[in-house]
């Protein structure tokens, strides 16, 4: 026991639970009895600490010495030890920030359009062969549609890859509103911070430790693990990608979603692209009839 308030405690437990005498209890502390019998005649600085607490909280990342400064420019005599003794005891030390290396999301939610190639989201799940090697599954995902843009197995799939993979992606479906990711490094690369930049795709990263924020492709990774991987033996990469691309397909074209009334993705994918064009050619307002040039009747006629 190190101080004096923490060999008090020790003598007055001795003395509770054990029924020691003061002296002995004393002589095993290591204490002197003048010591423990001393009481504090310090008064108790009550409005200094409730002005040192005001002051804590309206700087928050000032610390003891900034804070003496501020009080001394107040009037208040006394020195920076006293100070720093208030400011422990009030429990007002100031917490390091941890370096922040990571791009941080957003925290407000994303308004997406409910429409085809508004936003996709992309993440990896992994699984292993039945050699024991292990692989990964490069899943792109429509967040309002459903629809599985692509699968992509691989034993390892860099930033490059996973470039050239959005690229052939875009051309046969197009280019999309925004992409979701976390901050896997296949993510952070110079790679795909060039393919961004080039493309002029916006990229949104979702808060570390939220995975929660991506919430459509862990989904589709949980029905993926759940019906294909956990259900299939896969004798290497070949046969993977064979037996991923199948799935894949029944996902699109024949397993119903419950989150689409139970519509499979594909058969909302066509029905939202043509309500889309059939709400484009509504908008189209027709031409004024000939001669007509006032502004009533130009607005009358649409």
């Amino acid at each position: 026991m190190v101080g004096p308030a923490a060999k008090r405690e020790g003598v007055a437990h001795l003395q509770a639970v054990l029924g020691l005498s003061e002296r002995r209890a004393c002589q095993i502390v290591g204490a002197d009895r003048k010591m423990i019998r001393y009481r504090s005649c310090r008064p108790p600085d009550t409005e200094l600490r409730a002005r040192l607490r005001d002051l804590a909280n309206e700087r928050r990342r000032f610390g003891y010495r900034r804070l003496f400064i501020l009080l001394r420019r107040e009037g208040e005599p006394s020195g920076v030890n006293r100070i720093h003794r208030l400011y422990r005891e009030e429990g007002l030390s100031v917490r390091k920030r941890r370096a922040r290396r990571k791009a941080v999301g957003a925290r407000a939610p994303i308004l997406i359009e409910a429409k085809p190639n508004a936003r996709w989201s992309t993440d990896f799940v992994h699984d292993q062969f039945a050699n024991g090697r292990r692989f990964r599954i490069l899943n792109i995902v429509d967040d309002v549609t459903k629809q599985c843009l692509g699968a992509i197995p691989d034993t390892s799939i860099s930033g490059r890859r996973v470039a050239r993979e959005l690229t052939a992606i875009i051309e046969r479906h197009g280019k999309p509103g925004m992409i979701v990711s976390d901050h896997g490094t296949e993510f952070t690369c110079n790679a795909m911070l060039a393919w961004c930049h080039d493309n002029r795709v916006a990229w949104h990263f979702i808060a570390p430790g939220k995975p929660m924020q991506n919430g459509f492709v862990e989904s589709f990774n949980g029905r993926m693990r759940d019906e294909l991987l956990n259900e299939t033996l896969f004798f290497d990469l070949v046969d993977a990608r064979m037996k991923v691309a199948a799935w894949v397909t029944d996902y699109n074209e024949r397993r119903p979603h419950s989150a689409l009334g139970y519509q499979t993705p594909a058969a909302y994918a066509a029905k939202l692209t043509a309500t889309d064009h059939q709400l484009r050619r509504l908008s189209v307002a027709p031409t004024a009839p000939q001669g007509i040039q006032t502004a009533e009747a130009l607005i009358a006629t649409g």
